[in-house]
C-alpha cells in the first residue's frame, strides 16, 4: 500500500474527535510509519498575516489572507507550508504529489511575505503521524478511506467542502456514510 501524496477521510465512526470530518494529505507513507497535514481544519485564533507582518512590513493582500490550518496533534508548534509545486525554496522543497509540494523552511514565509511564495498554499501548524503499521490498522478498523488527492480539492475547495468533496470523488455519497463499523 503506497499512500504518499493520497488523501485519508476520516469515516463518521472516528474516535478522536480532534480527527472528526478530517481530511488529511498523507506527506509520507513508509514501513516506518506515515505523517500527513489535516487540509480542511483552520485555526481561527492564527492569522498568517500577524506571522508576515513581523518579517515584512508590508505583506500583500493575498499573503495576508491565508489562513493557518491544524495540521495535527503532533508538535503543533512546527510549521509546514503545504503547496503547489511550482514553488521551489532555496534550502528545501519536497514534492509530495501531483501538484503538490511541502516546505518547512522560514524562507517559504519570507517568500509569501514578498509576494513571490507559490500560487496556492497552506500553512499547518503541528501533524498528523503514524508509527509503523499503526495507520494500515486504523484503514482496516474502517477509520479511514483514501483516495487521490488534487490541487483542486486540496487548495481550491473552502474547507467545510474539502470532506464532502474527497468521498464524493469516491463516488460516496456523506449522507450513506454509517459511524458503525462492520463486516460483511
Amino acid at each position: 500500500m503506497k499512500l504518499t501524496g493520497k488523501l485519508l477521510v476520516a469515516m463518521p465512526g472516528m474516535g478522536d474527535p480532534r480527527f472528526a470530518h478530517s481530511v488529511i494529505f498523507l506527506t509520507a507513507h513508509s514501513e516506518e510509519g506515515a505523517m500527513g497535514l489535516m487540509v480542511n481544519k483552520p485555526a481561527p485564533e492564527l492569522r498568517l498575516s500577524d506571522v508576515l507582518e513581523q518579517l515584512v512590513d508590508d505583506p500583500p493582500s493575498k499573503a495576508k489572507s491565508l489562513v493557518v490550518h491544524f495540521g495535527g496533534p503532533v508538535e503543533t508548534g512546527r510549521g509546514f507550508v503545504l503547496h503547489s509545486d511550482e514553488y521551489r525554496s532555496a534550502i528545501e522543497t519536497l514534492v509530495v504529489g501531483s501538484g503538490i509540494a511541502l516546505t518547512a523552511t522560514r524562507d517559504i514565509l519570507e517568500d509569501i511575505a514578498a509576494g513571490n511564495g507559490p500560487e496556492q498554499a497552506q500553512l499547518m501548524l503541528g501533524y498528523a503521524g503514524w508509527g509503523p503499521g499503526q495507520l494500515e490498522g486504523e484503514i482496516a478498523q474502517n477509520g479511514w478511506l483514501t483516495c487521490d488527492a488534487t490541487a483542486g480539492l486540496v487548495f481550491g475547495l473552502p474547507d467545510a467542502e474539502k470532506w464532502g468533496a474527497a468521498l464524493q470523488s469516491l463516488g460516496i455519497d456523506p449522507l450513506s456514510l454509517s459511524a458503525a463499523a462492520g463486516r460483511a
